[in-house]
């Protein structure tokens, strides 16, 4: 016999954290922007879609520009939805949701992050992501471009 826990249920057996973040897929001139966690952070050197925690009383929205703002000294505007992603880490739970966005302000500046990039779709495949964001790659290909 099998039994099946969800995500939820396994972090509150097990004691693991759960962690709720946003995550955002910035787009501009055709190319998506993605950002290098630093050695210091979980799952250092992996590439990721940048973003960050959820704070109590705080939409996703509003977090995900909040963290922007904060992370890249640029402010955003979310279009639109793309996916949401769980992934269990050796000592966490991670849910994730991932918005397509395109930048009102000025180029990204890194606060936090140690390299930067703006990517093609066929350049998404050539870098090492961490793995939650790993999971969503081609719906975020797909939304941020919907003809390669």
């Amino acid at each position: 016999m099998f039994l099946i826990l969800s995500s939820s249920l396994l972090c509150y057996l097990t004691s693991m954290k759960h962690v709720k973040v946003v995550a955002s897929a910035i787009m501009k001139d055709g190319k998506l922007f993605v950002a290098q966690r630093p050695e210091t952070k979980e799952v250092p050197f992996k590439w990721e879609f940048p973003g960050g925690k959820i704070e109590e009383g705080e939409s996703p929205e509003e977090a995900l520009k909040r963290e922007i703002r904060e992370e890249l000294s640029t402010e955003i505007e979310i279009d639109k939805f793309i996916a949401k992603v769980s992934y269990t880490y050796p000592t966490f739970h991670l849910d994730m949701d991932v918005y397509l966005c395109h930048l009102t302000g000025p180029e990204p500046k890194l606060t936090e992050h140690i390299n930067s990039a703006w990517l093609t779709a066929s350049q998404m495949d050539e870098i090492s992501w961490a793995p939650a964001d790993y999971q969503i790659l081609e719906d975020v290909k797909k939304a941020c471009f919907p003809s390669a």
